[in-house]
């Protein structure tokens, strides 16, 4: 029985969880499985329960869930293994790694990066570094600059930005150590997991200091890719500057 026109027990919480009036009823269960997410809940890895388990959790029809989480895999929150189940993304999957590093070799042929930590210290936020993450001016934060090489060859400079009060005890020693992606170790020893993120690109001249790690002349154009990420409720928890040498690799993006 489809309860997407009818009263259903989901109504009332989803609708108090909810800025949004009205909603379909997939959506409801999106978002409460989203709050489930963020709760901790189901951890990164693991298998959530059965469609058949969810409806009657919420008091739906396994269509409506089956729906909702048809959403959240596309959005690579939760990964489908045939005959296994539903499981919880983890930066560590393959196919979740890379989805947020866009740059693609003009030849086709991919290749892993190199990433090589530089710095890390602990700042006060200033006002723009505050606005993006939702902090007060001031406020503790981590600064990361990170260099990132393919085939050898320096092509991505990252200054990223990360809440303090959030990532206790990540030091220089932390990430060397890492031999995964940033994403995951922030992922498996601090619980956060970023779930989204939105860009801004613009071409910008390479800064002496860029330019240097870059192997290339002061002024030479760079394109610069403003992200800021957010883990489970549209909490924004990673600010970046990436600057991208674009003479052999093009940004790419899927618009749907």
């Amino acid at each position: 029985m489809d309860l997407t026109d009818s009263p259903s027990p989901v109504q009332a919480p989803a609708r108090r969880e909810q800025t949004a009036a009205f909603s379909p009823l997939y959506q409801q269960i999106r978002q409460l499985l989203l709050q489930a997410l963020e709760k901790g809940e189901w951890k990164p890895g693991d298998m959530i329960p059965s469609e058949f388990d969810l409806a009657r959790r919420f008091h739906v029809s396994q269509g409506t869930v089956r729906k909702a989480i048809d959403e959240l895999a596309a959005e690579h929150i939760l990964i489908r293994r045939q005959g296994k189940g539903t499981f919880v993304a983890t930066h560590r999957e393959p196919v979740v790694r890379f989805r947020f590093l866009r740059l693609s070799p003009s030849d086709g042929e991919a290749v892993p990066a190199e990433s090589e930590i530089l710095w890390c210290r602990k700042m006060r936020a200033n006002a723009e570094v505050a606005a993006a993450l939702d902090l007060r001016s001031g406020d503790g934060v981590i600064y990361i600059r990170r260099l990132l090489r393919f085939r050898g060859e320096p092509t991505v400079v990252d200054d990223i930005y990360l809440p303090a009060s959030m990532f206790k005890g990540l030091t220089m020693a932390v990430l060397t150590e890492n031999d995964g992606p940033l994403y995951g170790l922030l992922e498996t020893r601090f619980g956060v997991s970023m779930v989204r993120a939105d860009e801004r690109l613009r071409a910008v001249p390479a800064a002496e200091d860029v330019a240097q790690l870059l192997n290339i002349e002061c002024n030479k154009p760079l394109l610069r890719v403003d992200r800021v990420s957010y883990t489970y409720g549209d909490r924004a928890v990673e600010l970046r500057y990436g600057h991208y040498l674009t003479d052999q690799y093009f940004y790419r993006n899927t618009l749907m």
